[in-house]
């Protein structure tokens, strides 16, 4: 009899533990002309997400750095049942990866009060030394991706091989596409259930984590 496959969880952040967006939550907010051309391009996947992401950023000058990050981390708002679904996970013993295109400086923040260890959470970097506002990117495409995404989930993904880990993707936007593909179960919401349905890829739809705890509970 074959050993029952480990569960793991890759976890998007932005949009999907928060309720908004943040990085298009600042951006907007701060408004910088053009940011919305470049939302635009990466929405529709005309640049990648590395490129959007970068180009949005830098158009904020690294004086307004403690506006940027104060308001990243007081605008965002935790969708209801996180912290359950966290339980969950520790008494079922499933592990729970965050995987983020979301930015250190507010990531880390939000997420501190739910003790995720560092290691479990995947996010961009920034640098506020320049003249403006730089992304870094220490999560990059590994041999078997050519999107330039930035904080690469598949590569994440790919060091859980599906020969010993049942993987679970949990997401709602253009960045976990990719990662949909490799799992073995999708919870999705927004633009990643569009696409699910685009591909024909099963996926569950969920409006909080409640909804995701009862069916990991049935399967």
């Amino acid at each position: 009899m074959t050993a029952a496959k480990k569960r793991i969880i890759f976890c998007d952040f932005d949009g999907t533990i928060t309720v908004n967006d943040n990085i298009i939550a600042i951006i907007r907010h701060f408004n910088p002309p053009g940011w919305e051309a470049i939302a635009t391009k990466v929405i529709g996947q005309e640049i990648s997400i590395r490129d959007g992401v970068g180009q949005m950023f830098r158009l904020l000058p690294s004086s307004m750095q403690k506006e940027v990050v104060e308001f990243g981390i007081t605008n965002a708002k935790i969708r209801d049942g996180f912290a359950d679904l966290l339980a969950y996970c520790k008494e079922a013993d499933i592990e729970f990866y965050v995987t983020s295109g979301g930015i250190e400086f507010f990531v880390y923040p939000i997420l501190e009060p739910f003790g995720i260890p560092q290691d479990h959470i995947y996010c961009n970097g920034s640098d506020f030394s320049g003249e403006h506002i730089e992304i870094t990117w220490p999560h990059p495409c590994d041999g078997h991706c050519t999107n330039d995404c930035g904080m690469c989930k598949t590569t994440i993904m790919r060091r859980f091989p599906d020969s010993e880990y049942e993987r679970i993707l949990i997401g709602d936007s253009v960045t976990d596409f990719e990662g949909a593909k490799l799992a073995d179960t999708v919870f999705s919401r927004s633009i990643l259930t569009e696409k699910c349905r685009e591909l024909g890829l099963p996926h569950f739809e969920f409006q909080d984590f409640h909804d995701i705890i009862k069916q990991l509970k049935q399967t």
